[in-house]
C-alpha cells in the first residue's frame, strides 16, 4: 500500500457554517465527480487519498470546475496515526468513504491484501470518526454483494459474493450496521451501485484507470483512440434482445448526485441505517453500448465474439425505486449522454490524466509505432500498449 505523508494542498476557505465533509479516494473516478457535486450543493469539502489508484493532477481540474481549492490530504486509510491526527486536527461534520481496492481480478490473485486494506482502513477512519465526534458516514458499497439473480435487484435480495472484493464491500457493510446498533448518535448510509460510466460535461474530469480497466466502458474507449485492438465480447446466445450480456449503467453525474442526496439524508436523520441502490432500472446490452459510443465518437469499435465466461449473467439490473422515494433522487442522463461525455472526455484525454507515452522510446521497444489523432495534434504509441480487452 503507497502510504505517503499526512500531506496537504488547498486552502480551508468557505463559506461560513457550511458541513465540511471528508471524501476518502476522493481523488479517484466516482470521488472527484463527487466533489463537484458537494460543492455545487454548499457544502466545505476535504479529499484523503493516498494516490495509489488515483492522479494529483485531478486537483487541478477541481479548481477549474468548482472555483475552490480542495484540500487534499495524502493520507493513507491503513495507517492508523495519520488518519488520527488528521481528524484530530480537522473538524469533519461527515465522510462519504469511496477509498478501497476494488478490481475483482487483483482481490482474487491477492485476498489478504485486499481484506486487510478495505477492512483495517475502514476502520481506522470509523475509530478516528468516534475520537473526533464526527456522527455520519456515507459509505461506498456495490451491487456485488448481492447473490446472482436476474430478477431486478432491489435492497431486500439476498446477499452473498463471489470475490474477495465483494465480501470485503459486504463485511464493511456489516461491520457499519453494528457500529450504528452499539451507538446511536451515528448516522450510516450504504450505496449499493452498479456500473458508473461517463464523464463530467466539461470534459475536464473523467475515468482514467492506473492499470488494466476493470469495466466495459474504458476498454470501448481505449479500443476508439487505438490503444487497444479490439472488444472482446463474451456471450451472443443469452435471452436478451441482441445476445450480449445486459447491465445497469448510470452516469456518474448521475451516481455523484446521489451521494449527495443520501448525504443530506443521513444529515437530517442524525441517526440509524439506511440502504439504497443507485442504478438506472434500465439494462442495456454491450452491443447496445458499443452502437452508441459508435455514433458518438464517429468510430467504429471493432469486435471480436466469444463464447460465454462461467458465472456471467444474462441481465443485471436495480430496482432503484427505494432511492427515489426516499431520497427524491432518480437518474437524469441517458445512455447518448453517457457516451458523449466519455468521448468529449477521452479524445482530448486519451492517456487519462497521464502524458502521452514518448513516441521514439516506444518504437524502440516494440519496432513499431500507431498514430493516434488526438484533437489536432498526433500522438504516437506502442503496439504493446493495445492488448485484446474483452467484456460481456
Amino acid at each position: 500500500m503507497a502510504t505517503g505523508g499526512a500531506g496537504y494542498i488547498g486552502s480551508l476557505a468557505t463559506s461560513a457554517g457550511a458541513a465540511h465533509i471528508l471524501c476518502t479516494g476522493g481523488a479517484g473516478y466516482i470521488g472527484s465527480h463527487t466533489c463537484v457535486k458537494l460543492v455545487e450543493a454548499g457544502f466545505k469539502v476535504s479529499i484523503m487519498d493516498n494516490l495509489l489508484n488515483s492522479n494529483k493532477r485531478v486537483m487541478e481540474r477541481l479548481k477549474e470546475l468548482t472555483g475552490k481549492d480542495i484540500p487534499l490530504f495524502e493520507v493513507d486509510m491503513c495507517v492508523a496515526d495519520d488518519v488520527n491526527k488528521l481528524f484530530a486536527e480537522q473538524k469533519f461534520d461527515g465522510v462519504i468513504h469511496f477509498a478501497g481496492l476494488k478490481a475483482v481480478g487483483e482481490s482474487v490473485a491477492k485476498p489478504i491484501w485486499y481484506y486487510e486494506n478495505n477492512i483495517t482502513g475502514t476502520i481506522n477512519i470509523l475509530k478516528a470518526m468516534a475520537s473526533s465526534g464526527t456522527n455520519c458516514i456515507v459509505f461506498s458499497s456495490s451491487a456485488t454483494v448481492y447473490k446472482p439473480c436476474e430478477d431486478p435487484l432491489d435492497e431486500e435480495k439476498p446477499t452473498g459474493c463471489s470475490n474477495p472484493y465483494g465480501w470485503t464491500k459486504y463485511m464493511i457493510e456489516q461491520i457499519l450496521i453494528d457500529a450504528q446498533k452499539a451507538d446511536a448518535s451515528l448516522g450510516v448510509s450504504i450505496l449499493r451501485y452498479f456500473n458508473p460510466v461517463g464523464a463530467h460535461s466539461s470534459g475536464r474530469i473523467g475515468e482514467a484507470p492506473s492499470g488494466y480497466p476493470n469495466n466495459l466502458m474504458p476498454f470501448i474507449q481505449q479500443v476508439a483512440v487505438g490503444r487497444r485492438e479490439a472488444l472482446s465480447v463474451f456471450g451472443t446466445d443469452y435471452s436478451t434482445k441482441d445476445g450480449s450480456g445486459v447491465r445497469d449503467y448510470i452516469h456518474v453525474e448521475d451516481l455523484a448526485e446521489g451521494h449527495v442526496a443520501a448525504l443530506k439524508r443521513i444529515l437530517e436523520l442524525k441517526t440509524g441505517t439506511i440502504i439504497h441502490n443507485l442504478g438506472s432500472g434500465n439494462g442495456v446490452s454491450v452491443l447496445e453500448m458499443v452502437k452508441a459510443f459508435e455514433e458518438s465518437s464517429g468510430k467504429p469499435i471493432p469486435i471480436k465474439l466469444a463464447d460465454r465466461r462461467p458465472g456471467d449473467l444474462a441481465v443485471v439490473v436495480a430496482n432503484a425505486g427505494k432511492a427515489n422515494k426516499e431520497l427524491n433522487w432518480e437518474t437524469k442522463r441517458s445512455l447518448k449522454d453517457m457516451t458523449d461525455s466519455v468521448w468529449k472526455w477521452v479524445s482530448s484525454h486519451p492517456f487519462g490524466y497521464d502524458d502521452p507515452p514518448p513516441e521514439e522510446s516506444l518504437r524502440k521497444e516494440s519496432g513499431f509505432s500507431q498514430t493516434l489523432r488526438r484533437g489536432s495534434v498526433e500522438v504516437g504509441f506502442s503496439q504493446t500498449l493495445r492488448k485484446e480487452s474483452g467484456f460481456s
